[in-house]
């Protein structure tokens, strides 16, 4: 069983229904009980990461210790920003401090259009098992003002240029992260679910 985290915070239909259309067995809970059994772990949200903090500081440590004892862990968009260990949205905010780096506003002197909302090319650090089946990159949806500058040696990092270099995922240990919306991705967006359902899968039986 794998359970999307439902904190109040946005797209927690459109995570659900996608995770069902690849047949995924998917409990919606932010109940920590429930947290404790599941298999895997999805952390969605959209909106800002700041307000999105607060919503989910009431499990924000039961959350960190799953994420501790190995249990794969996705975030998604906004719920990918709270992997790291600030937000300077809505002012600056302690986040789970999973990824170590800071969530930026995208800079508003480029020329370009805030919020970036659109199809990106994302191009993936090697051998990285989100994206497993994929090649060396693809195009995925992108919404988003603020992006995560990583700052972590141990993290392998898929990346994607909007005026400056954006982090679009991540995967270290258990932790995996996707700026980009998976869901609204199309084949290859349902491809990265795919793989964190097998991750998940190959944990629980000790492949």
């Amino acid at each position: 069983m794998l359970v999307i985290i439902d904190y109040g915070v946005g797209n927690v239909r459109s995570v659900t229904n996608a995770f069902r259309y690849i047949g995924s067995d998917i409990t919606v809970s932010c109940d920590p009980a429930v947290i404790a059994r599941a298999d895997g772990l999805i952390l969605p949200g959209v909106g800002a990461s700041g307000y999105a903090m607060q919503k989910v500081a009431p499990i924000a440590d039961c959350l960190k210790e799953q994420a501790a004892a190995g249990k794969p862990l996705l975030g998604i968009c906004v719920g990918f920003q709270l992997l790291f260990k600030e937000s300077h949205e809505m002012g600056t905010h302690q986040c789970l401090g999973l990824i170590k780096g800071k969530v930026v506003p995208i800079p508003t002197d480029l020329g370009l259009t805030i919020p970036h909302m659109g199809w990106n090319y994302v191009k993936f650090a090697d051998n990285m098992r989100l994206f497993d089946g994929l090649g060396d990159g693809r195009h995925f949806a992108f919404a988003n003002s603020f992006y995560a500058q990583m700052d972590d040696a141990e993290t392998k990092a898929a990346m994607t240029e909007y005026g400056v270099q954006i982090t679009a995922a991540v995967e270290k240990g258990n932790i995996y992260g996707c700026q980009f919306h998976p869901e609204k991705s199309a084949a290859d967006g349902l491809q990265v679910l795919k793989n964190f359902v097998k991750i998940c899968d190959e944990e629980q039986s000790g492949c």
